[in-house]
């Protein structure tokens, strides 16, 4: 989901307690938020969609010039630091306040809660999805144009391309798969962050999760929006000198381009989807749907 939210309080005042929220006052801070964010107006809801999926590409970007450099770490190390990095494009949706359809999925806490409509969310969600896109491929053509795929003698732009190529080579069930969990870990990182109650507590809890979706090479739809058409570009657009400095040749990445694009996008959103509605659908059992006793820990 986009901003970051507080639990249910007894007053309007500042909330100065060192404690963060509960797990079941994050989950009715989620069913609130679920309900306005599926009722959003079509305009603001575009626009904020728009920006998380720039949000999301330059935190990809970030991820491709740390990638770069990474040639001569160990492969876990060089993955960590690829992920603690890319923590930035959530950091800037959540703390920023931006409208994030893998984050999004979470809606269906407010519609188990009979709060929202399946209609009302699945709009909303189709709104973000598009919009994300629009975001993620216009920052990946400014960084393009910007030249930022000849930093480091063609670095960046040779890691851009083996990223799209792996990604747009993915099998079906592959992708789905770790779509599921990459979604589980960001819907996490969100949950974590309606928890927190600051802004240096939300970037805290956020970098961990994220860290790990991206350490671990799982698929998410709205980075991947951004990452593949990127290694399009490089692959299609870019200088001869670049493929003369870099040693590499285009011939090498044919998976990336449109049905490589649509062959991961549309498994990892299924994905996406699943892991979100995991997510979401276990911690509303967990902590709203019993009517007695106390659920979990908080």
């Amino acid at each position: 989901m986009g901003e970051s939210g507080t639990g249910a309080r007894a007053d309007n005042g500042p909330d100065c307690s060192p404690d963060v929220h509960t797990p079941r006052e994050i989950a009715a801070a989620t069913t609130s938020k679920g309900a306005k964010k599926a009722g959003l107006e079509v305009t603001v809801l575009s626009v904020l969609a728009l920006l998380a999926g720039a949000y999301i590409a330059l935190g990809g970007l970030f991820y491709l010039v740390a990638a770069a450099g990474a040639d001569g770490m160990p492969f876990g190390v060089g993955q960590v630091l690829g992920g603690v990095v890319f923590s930035l494009g959530l950091i800037l949706v959540l703390v920023g306040g931006a409208e994030l359809f893998t984050g999004n999925t979470l809606l269906v806490v407010a519609w188990a809660e009979g709060r929202a409509g399946f209609s009302p969310i699945l709009g909303a969600l189709g709104i973000a999805w598009a919009m994300n896109f629009v975001g993620a491929v216009a920052l990946a053509a400014l960084a393009f144009a910007a030249g930022l795929h000849e930093a480091g003698g063609g670095t960046v732009g040779a890691a851009a391309l083996r990223v799209a190529e792996r990604k747009a080579g993915l099998g079906f069930g592959t992708a789905l798969a770790s779509g599921v969990l990459a979604n589980m870990l960001v819907c996490l990182a969100v949950w974590l962050a309606f928890g927190a109650r600051s802004a240096a507590d939300k970037v805290l809890v956020i970098i961990p999760p994220i860290a790990a979706f991206v350490a671990l090479g799982t698929e998410h739809s709205v980075a991947n929006m951004s990452l593949i058409p990127y290694g399009w570009m490089v692959r299609d657009w870019a200088a001869p000198e670049f493929w003369q400095n870099s040693g590499l040749d285009p011939a090498g990445y044919g998976a990336i381009g449109l049905a490589g694009l649509l062959g991961n996008l549309v498994p990892v959103t299924i994905g996406n989807v699943i892991g979100g509605v995991v997510v979401g659908l276990g911690y509303w059992l967990a902590y709203l749907r019993p009517a007695k006793g106390d659920a979990g820990a908080g």
